[in-house]
């Protein structure tokens, strides 16, 4: 038990299971429930992709190691899966393989384990027996698609995914029929869902069948749609996810910085301590029953901007060759920012920490980390074998 002990008469929830708790979020947001007196219960597979080739001495599992009850197998499982989800009051799902451009070609992977994965527990849930009472599930902003924009012709649109002929021809904008001065807007939870990945189907996926059956069962669910986690901890060896992690890698081993598009695509940075923090009131309060909420700082960053905060915090002299390629990805969104509006309200969550001095607390320490080898650029000859990198 960490400090701070509490009763099972003071939370509702006293054991919790973390599927995926030796991720990145799920490992802070295991040591943030040990603090406060709960008893927490992990099932991870370790995937190489996160952990490295000898997952067992990642620092991720390491932090929560002997700490808490560990089952190592996968959410597609079914009988580490049963055995994991004995004796816990509630759960909070975070496994799931992650990566909009892996997930373009890796298909039926990203299907199996996320939809497959939480149709497992769901039916598990179902069909045995069990003492859950809360299930949260971790979205994503992935499921929005290109977002919200205001057209003074046409008023709130959602416009559709982007095409390769635009963007061959240098067209990176969003438009909405014959409208190209658009106005992007914050997305807020009645916002159209139309994602444009794989990855974010199959977390519209995740969360809409988390929110239909968890009810018919007596279990409360709370889904919860994350923008863009970062912070000390994450991923440094991960090409497919977390662009603050992939170019900190690639200016440490002083190669170029290659920006897609024309670098003012954006997205909403949310640092990791406010996810966690919005992650466990979803857990505490009764406000979060039933409901889904964005979990974002409300600010769009554009990877111009990303690119200048790392270099002046890892190489300042600027030895780093910087350029804007046009290069594309087919599935990327242009821009996604989180209306905050409903968490605010209804559980009381503002972000604490704003982009710079999240920044300032990443970098430090990243710089404290053995230098990873880049496989960026592995990745992307990857993507361009299957025609998605263009």
């Amino acid at each position: 038990m960490g400090k701070g002990l509490v009763t099972r008469n003071e939370f509702m929830y006293k054991k919790i299971l973390i599927t995926g708790g030796s991720g990145f979020i799920g490992s802070n947001i295991c040591l943030k429930l040990l603090d406060k007196g709960y008893e927490v219960v992990v099932l991870d597979s370790l995937l190489p992709q996160i952990h490295g080739e000898n997952p067992f001495s990642s620092p991720l599992y390491l932090s929560i190691k002997d700490k808490v009850t560990f089952f190592h197998g996968s959410i597609t499982d079914k009988e580490i899966l049963q055995s994991a989800i004995q004796n816990v009051d509630a759960i909070i799902h975070f496994a799931a393989d992650t990566g909009t451009g892996q997930s373009m070609y890796e298909i039926h992977r990203y299907v199996d384990v996320n939809v497959g994965g939480t149709a497992l527990l769901l039916d598990l849930l179902v069909n045995t027996k069990h003492q859950v009472k809360k299930l949260i599930v971790a979205s994503s902003r992935s499921i929005y698609g290109e977002g919200k924009y205001f057209s003074e012709i046409y008023g709130e649109v959602y416009p559709s995914h982007r095409k390769d002929e635009d963007m061959q021809k240098g067209d990176f904008g969003v438009h909405y029929k014959d409208d190209k001065s658009l106005k992007l807007l914050p997305t807020s939870e009645d916002s159209k869902i139309h994602p444009s990945s794989v990855y974010g189907i199959t977390k519209q996926n995740q969360e809409q069948m988390v929110m239909t059956v968890c009810p018919t069962i007596g279990i409360v669910p709370v889904a919860f749609r994350y923008q863009n986690v970062y912070g000390p901890g994450q991923s440094l060896s991960n090409p497919y996810t977390g662009i603050l992690s992939i170019f900190s890698t690639q200016i440490r081993n002083l190669k170029p910085i290659n920006i897609f598009e024309d670098g003012l695509e954006s997205r909403d940075f949310v640092y990791i301590d406010d996810v966690v923090n919005a992650t466990i009131l979803g857990l505490e309060k009764e406000e979060a029953n039933n409901r889904i909420f964005n979990v974002g700082s409300g600010v769009a960053t554009t990877v111009n901007e990303v690119v200048d905060a790392l270099i002046k915090a890892y190489n300042p002299k600027k030895e780093i060759e910087v350029t804007i390629t046009g290069n594309y990805r087919l599935g990327d969104i242009r821009h996604n920012f989180a209306d905050l509006t409903k968490i605010k309200t209804l559980l009381g969550f503002t972000p604490t920490v704003d982009f710079n001095e999240g920044i300032n607390r990443f970098t430090k320490w990243v710089s404290g980390q053995e230098i990873k080898e880049s496989k960026y650029q592995e990745s992307l000859q990857e993507m361009k074998a299957k025609g998605l990198y263009k």
